[in-house]
């Protein structure tokens, strides 16, 4: 894989939770697989679960994940991240997700179509 990231995980800079933003960035960014880099965005609309934290990669399912609160929390979502990167199209169901991230799903999102609107 090249140096230059095209898988991404997002981080609600907004309403944060008992991990701050940047602390749950700096954690990431320690140990999300190569290929990967983070981005503070303001407000994901998950205000009611704060911290919301996506995933995201061209050509692949775009997850979102809300209460993200702790140290476990955010390992599960760099294992995640691993899962992910490795999946052709992102697409997992719950039972394949690390169990931290059971109850923590607010979305799943389909790939866009290519550009030949397939």
């Amino acid at each position: 894989m090249s140096d230059t990231p095209d898988h991404f995980v997002l981080i609600c800079s907004t309403c944060q939770g008992p991990v701050a933003a940047e602390t749950a960035q700096k954690l990431l960014d320690e140990q999300l697989p190569t290929g990967f880099a983070t981005r503070l965005i303001a407000c994901m609309a998950g205000c009611e679960r704060p911290m919301t934290v996506g995933l995201q990669a061209k050509q692949k399912a775009q997850y979102l994940f809300g209460e993200i609160t702790s140290l476990k929390d955010l390992t599960a979502v760099v294992e995640f991240a691993h899962q992910y990167l490795d999946s052709e199209d992102g697409w997992t169901s719950a039972s394949e997700r690390p169990p931290a991230l059971l109850t923590k799903t607010l979305s799943r999102l389909p790939c866009l179509p290519a550009e030949n609107g397939s």
